[in-house]
C-alpha cells in the first residue's frame, strides 16, 4: 500500500545502448514508425532520440553497447499503441518475417493484445493494445494472429471470462481514479 500521494508518473522513455545506430535507427524508423527528432554527440559516443508524437523522444539509442547478449537490466521496453486489431496483426507479420528479429511472440494478458520481440540487437519490446476486459495479473497465453478479429475477441473472452477480476476494464478504470481521489 502507497504511504504517498501518486506523483501520477507514466512512462516517457527508455535509453538502449546499442552497436550500430544506424542499422538500429533503420528498424525502428521503417518498422515501428518512429521518427528521428535530434540526433548529435554526447561525450565519445553519438545518440539518437527518436519519437512517434508529440513528445521530444519516447525513445533514445546511444552508441557505446558492450554486450551481445540480451540485457541483464531490462527485459522489455512496452509501447502502448492505438492501432486496431488488425494493424497490430500486420506487424506481427512484419516483424516475424524481418531477417533481424527474432522471439516474435504474439501474447495475451486477457487485458491486453501482444507482440513481443527482439529488435535486431537483442533489445526486448512489446507493442499492446488494450482488450474491453481487465484481469488480475499475472495472467498470460499465447495469443493466435491468424484468427479474424471477432474469433480473436470470442477467444480472449472465452479464455478469460473466469479467471480472477475479469470485468470491462471500465469498471477498473472507475475503481482506479475513485482510488487516487479523482
Amino acid at each position: 500500500m502507497s504511504t504517498r500521494p501518486s506523483l501520477g508518473l507514466e512512462p516517457s522513455h527508455t535509453v538502449v545502448f546499442v552497436h550500430d545506430l544506424d542499422r538500429m535507427i533503420e528498424f525502428y524508423t521503417q518498422e515501428l514508425g518512429f521518427e528521428v527528432a535530434d540526433r548529435g554527440p554526447v561525450g565519445d559516443d553519438e545518440v539518437a532520440f527518436l519519437s512517434q508524437g508529440v513528445n521530444h523522444h519516447q525513445l533514445a539509442l546511444v552508441t557505446g553497447r558492450t554486450s551481445t547478449g540480451k540485457s541483464d537490466t531490462v527485459d522489455h521496453t512496452a509501447y502502448h499503441s492505438g492501432c486496431t486489431l488488425g494493424e497490430l496483426k500486420e506487424l506481427w507479420r512484419r516483424l516475424d518475417a524481418h531477417p533481424d528479429v527474432t522471439e516474435v511472440r504474439p501474447t495475451t494478458h486477457g487485458n491486453t493484445w501482444s507482440v513481443y520481440f527482439q529488435d535486431p540487437e537483442n533489445n526486448g519490446l512489446e507493442v499492446y493494445i488494450d482488450t474491453p476486459w481487465h484481469v488480475t495479473q499475472p495472467q498470460i497465453e499465447t495469443l493466435d494472429l491468424t484468427l479474424s478479429d471477432d474469433e480473436i475477441v470470442a477467444w480472449t473472452r472465452e479464455t478469460f471470462q473466469d479467471r480472477p477480476g475479469f470485468e470491462p476494464v471500465e469498471a477498473f478504470h472507475g475503481r482506479r481514479l475513485r482510488a487516487l481521489g479523482r
